[in-house]
């Protein structure tokens, strides 16, 4: 039968936030990741508090059932313990956190989750993600009006749709139950890892064949490689065997990472502590995620919103198209005219003629045409002046072209 047979977890502040708002739990057979909202108002607190309360669940269950609804039940218990924090701390007003939790029990695994942090699955070398974001842009991902790639770079891509915070007092919450095999890989992570680190990236630090602990540290270093704009939080469990597990017995100590490791501590604080969590200035912004009500007529009006966008952005990219064909007809009309001031003198037919433009064509495009012909015959001239008409003599002017054309006569006469 299944059963965890080694788990980890780690958490980075990154290389741009000031404070940890994340928080992770890898405990017996629970796994936690949350990832707070709301900046300095308390996401940190947020993450901090749902972890501490759903680390409660970590207990055996008769069936993934059990587990599924204890799950669920803790998300909203802890929802309704950030609404009562708010209610008695108002600077904390607007804090929120992501929340992605499995229980794995025997076979199965029991998961709730909302939110933008993810549950992926390795089996068979195939990394498969398991939960769905609750994002603006995850919502027009599934409509079909952008691709994955568009919603990496999207500028709604910080909104979320769906928390646990003040905000809604009955939070809708995904849950499931899923089958687990000896040998399947679980990765629970904030969007700090996903939105940085590939797809691709992740499923070969997951299928390296390295410990759970070192995959962890591995897509943390990742994340920070790629400049690690918000904070990152990876729980990895491995799934073995009873029998394993009798032989090598994994160490059961829980874990926890980030914001919900240290004691809470929010309140009232002098002004000059307060000053002292300013962030400071930095070179690069940082974005900021946020909620917005999950209702049809705010989803309506983002979505006409990125209609205007990608509307604004067809136009400034025809616009452009047309700036760059102008550019090009009126560089190549500025050429032409520039080779129609130049001069040459070659051979045409038996005669020596002037030639407008210069020798070199352009493709199928002529770019010289007759000038002027003359009375002077290509037999009558010595074989070196035959020889330099046939290859065309530059002048720098009609005059100096002229000027030739006097010159071989006279050599011809003699």
């Amino acid at each position: 039968m299944a059963t965890v047979s080694q788990s980890a977890a780690a958490s980075h502040v990154g290389k741009i936030r000031s404070n940890n708002q994340d928080s992770g739990y890898a405990g017996h057979t629970l796994f936690v990741v949350a990832d707070g909202m709301g900046g300095h108002a308390g996401g940190d607190v947020a993450s901090a508090i749902t972890t501490k309360r759903i680390i409660e669940a970590d207990k055996p269950y008769q069936s993934a059932g059990d587990a599924e609804f204890a799950l669920q039940a803790a998300l909203i218990a802890a929802n309704s313990q950030l609404a009562e924090t708010v209610f008695e701390h108002a600077e904390l007003t607007g804090m929120g956190t992501t929340v992605s939790a499995l229980v794995v029990l025997h076979d199965q695994v029991a998961i709730a989750h909302i939110g933008d942090s993810r549950i992926y699955l390795l089996r068979g070398g195939e990394l498969s993600q398991i939960t769905t974001d609750h994002t603006f842009v995850q919502r027009l991902v599934d409509s079909g009006r952008i691709t994955e790639a568009e919603a990496m770079v999207h500028p709604r891509r910080s909104v979320l749709m769906r928390v646990l915070g003040d905000v809604e007092s009955a939070p809708e919450i995904d849950t499931s139950i899923l089958a687990t095999h000896p040998g399947d890989r679980w990765l629970i992570c904030s969007d700090g890892l996903s939105g940085v680190v590939s797809h691709t990236a992740i499923a070969g630090a997951l299928s390296s064949g390295i410990s759970a602990q070192q995959v962890a540290d591995r897509l943390v270093k990742e994340s920070l490689d790629g400049g690690a704009p918000d904070n990152v939080t990876i729980v990895v469990v491995d799934i073995g065997t009873d029998e394993a597990e009798a032989e090598n017995p994994r160490d059961e100590s829980p874990i926890v990472v980030g914001s919900a490791s240290a004691p809470l501590a929010f309140g009232e604080e002098p002004a000059r502590a307060r000053a002292l969590r300013l962030p400071t200035l930095r070179l690069h912004p940082v974005r900021e995620t946020h909620f917005e009500p999950d209702s049809q007529d705010y989803l309506s009006e983002l979505i006409e919103e990125d209609e205007r966008r990608a509307k604004r952005r067809k136009i400034t990219w025809l616009v452009g198209v047309i700036l760059l064909v102008i550019a090009i007809v009126g560089g190549a009309v500025l050429g032409y005219q520039w080779t129609q001031t130049r001069y040459f003198v070659g051979a045409e037919g038996n005669s020596v003629a002037i030639f407008q433009g210069v020798q070199q064509d352009l493709g199928p495009i002529k770019l010289s045409s007759v000038y002027q012909d003359t009375d002077v015959l290509l037999k009558d001239l010595r074989g070196y002046d035959r020889q330099q008409v046939e290859q065309t003599i530059s002048a720098t002017s009609l005059q100096d072209a002229k000027a030739i054309i006097e010159r071989l006569e006279n050599a011809s006469a003699d």
